[in-house]
């Protein structure tokens, strides 16, 4: 049976008319590569995206507006997802995380328990991929600063919501990277699409 996969390409820029980021460019990649391989897929690109990041908490919230609707049920409607951002001061840019604020509800994502720490995971047995594009190359960002954007990504947001990470990828850094080292990230969502696909 074909598996249904959800490319989010969280970067601002990202719009259907592609503004030629590094970003859309792999999520392209990933995306013919699960295509050919008959999976059905979705994709929102962050910048066709419109609705409010204001956020004053979890307690009778705003309506959701029509894009964080869409988003939710391609959320719902994968069994594989593919978020793919830039690294900006050491987590994803603000209005891709406004998403995850506004759209990762209770009674969606997940529902605490009435008594103690609890809680079900309500995306429970969906997996994902994530690819992260920087200017920190990995070896800094996993020594010095202990990796923040996909620690935070796979534990406490993805995972904390049932999501099962399968691979995270941090390529850079993008401003010193020579065309054999994007040629070979390419090279690597391509073989991580492969697999989601199988």
């Amino acid at each position: 049976m074909s598996k249904n996969i959800f490319i989010w390409v969280a970067h601002p820029k990202a719009t259907t008319m592609n503004a030629g980021t590094l970003c859309e460019g792999l999520a392209d990649t990933y995306h013919e590569t699960v295509e050919a391989r008959s999976a059905n897929v979705r994709r929102i690109n962050l910048g066709d995206m419109t609705f409010t990041s204001e956020l004053s908490g979890y307690v009778n919230t705003e309506a959701l507006e029509d894009d964080l609707v869409h988003w939710q049920e391609a959320i719902a409607w994968a069994d594989h997802v593919m978020i793919i951002h830039p690294y900006w001061w050491g987590a994803m840019p603000s209005k891709a995380k406004a998403v995850l604020d506004r759209a990762l509800t209770p009674g969606f994502a997940y529902k605490y328990h009435q008594k103690g720490m609890g809680w079900d995971k309500l995306l429970k047995g969906k997996t994902a991929d994530v690819v992260i594009t920087a200017d920190t190359p990995l070896l800094i960002d996993t020594i010095i600063y202990r990796k923040p954007a996909r620690r935070v990504l796979k534990n406490q947001v993805l995972g904390f919501c049932g999501i099962k990470v399968k691979n995270i990828l941090h390529f850079g850094s993008v401003k010193m990277a020579t065309s054999q080292n994007i040629d070979r990230w390419f090279r690597q969502v391509k073989h991580i699409a492969v697999k989601a696909s199988a």
